[in-house]
């Protein structure tokens, strides 16, 4: 195996760990839990799964570390490509990285509140809305995360489009994946009202992207017959 297919392989891996973890925190605990506009109902679900909701912080953890690491791995990969765009990419994912893991004390406040009376005494019957709020806050602040994790796919497509590693297609694919995790996120500030169908349609790219990314990544590595160029572009 070439030095180039073992780390494809690798950050594979850790793009694998990443989705994983972040479908289980985002899509499976939080959203079991989550109950939109129902602060009791929130609190409840958070007192009565509480181990959930840590595994979900855990989970959580484990995504931003490992999406550091993917993002060094692929850098170490594209670097002979152009490497003021392999730099891009690891900026935006390591901005990203670092918004979810500020965020994630609105989770784990949430969770105090919810679980700890200590916290939830000054509030009274105020609580469970405090509660709602912090959770709230997580979720939008996972919204505004999307705009880093929306740009990093384009200097990624754009690298694997030009590299000859990877199918063009799947380049093209991954820089229109950005522009559905931008749309998305400006959409649910700016137009709320379109609701979740609007979100699953323009994200829809981003998981094609991604699945196969990561697919490519762990089966394939990179093209054999590869003929890797640099693509210098312009400022």
């Amino acid at each position: 195996m070439s030095s180039a297919k073992r780390v494809a392989r690798l950050a594979g891996v850790f793009y694998l760990i990443v989705a994983l973890c972040g479908i289980f925190a985002h899509m499976y605990a939080r959203a079991t839990i989550r109950v939109p506009g129902d602060a009791a109902a929130t609190t409840e679900n958070i007192v009565a799964n509480a181990t959930l909701f840590r595994l979900a912080f855990v989970a959580d953890l484990i995504t931003a570390t490992s999406s550091v690491l993917v993002a060094m791995t692929l850098f170490r990969l594209f670097k002979h490509v152009n490497k003021d765009v392999a730099a891009a990419m690891v900026v935006f994912m390591a901005i990203g990285t670092g918004m979810i893991l500020v965020n994630l004390i609105f989770h784990f406040a949430a969770l105090l509140v919810a679980t700890n009376a200590s916290y939830a005494a000054p509030h009274g019957g105020g609580s469970d809305a405090l509660v709602l709020l912090l959770v709230d806050m997580h979720d939008y602040g996972y919204a505004i995360g999307g705009i880093m994790f929306g740009l990093w796919l384009l200097p990624m497509g754009y690298l694997a489009y030009t590299s000859g590693m990877f199918p063009r297609a799947l380049g093209v694919v991954l820089m229109v994946a950005c522009f559905g995790y931008l749309i998305d996120t400006l959409a649910s500030f700016l137009l709320p009202d379109l609701g979740e169908v609007f979100s699953q349609i323009v994200t829809a790219p981003v998981a094609v992207a991604e699945l196969w990314m990561v697919g490519y990544l762990l089966v394939i590595g990179v093209r054999k017959t590869a003929s890797v160029r640099s693509a210098p572009i312009g400022a």
